[in-house]
């Protein structure tokens, strides 16, 4: 009995330092083991069916942490996202993630502003957050960002979109050619893009 519980204990080591129920269940330890390692202390519990080993260092972003592992396609959008690349001083109440059109959106404890967005431009200017050595979660980049605040102004204000346009037009290497050939796929921001940029320039 002690050397399952020890194998469950290394096992249990080896996920990242907060793991949910099913990657506990994944790496093969029981329902039974798991629920009596925290009983005894061994772990703890940090938000709905997710855990970490308890003398293991909380990650900064432990809310981040929760969206990647419920929401796979989980992309850091909008002001959360221009907020990351310093386009904003803005900080969001909510944590606004997009996730693709007719995906399932999970139920977390983090603070999250939900965003659909359409499946076919989903992966344009997507890239990725690290985490941990184990998980990452989507982010959009500067330009996309930009181009989903001209393209969702509506929610958030022209003035954001603005603001963060110019922000990154005194960085330097911005290329705002590049800006204007991804907001091509865009029709509802190109325009107002393009005038902001014309203003600007």
């Amino acid at each position: 009995m002690g050397g399952d519980r020890g194998q469950a204990r290394e096992r249990l080591r080896e996920l990242p330092p907060v793991f949910s129920y099913r990657m506990a269940i994944d790496a093969g330890i029981a329902k039974s083991k798991l629920y009596r390692l925290r009983d005894e202390g061994f772990i703890e519990t940090v938000g709905r069916g997710r855990f970490r080993v308890t003398d293991a260092e909380l990650p900064p972003d432990l809310e981040l942490h929760e969206i990647a592992q419920r929401a796979p396609e989980a992309t850091i959008c909008l002001v959360s996202a221009l907020s990351r690349h310093d386009l904003t001083d803005q900080i969001p109440a909510a944590i606004d993630i997009a996730i693709p059109r007719g995906r399932r959106r999970p139920v977390i404890e983090a603070p999250v502003a939900w965003h659909s967005f359409d499946p076919e431009t989903f992966d344009i200017g997507h890239t990725e957050l690290e985490l941990d050595e184990e998980t990452v979660i989507g982010l959009y980049g500067p330009e996309r960002s930009i181009i989903d605040a001209f393209r969702l102004r509506h929610l958030e204000g022209h003035e954001l979109a603005v603001e963060a346009l110019k922000r990154w037009l005194r960085r330097p290497g911005s290329s705002p050619a590049a800006l204007l050939a991804m907001a091509r796929d865009f029709p509802k921001a190109r325009p107002a893009l393009q005038t902001a940029l014309e203003i600007l320039l």
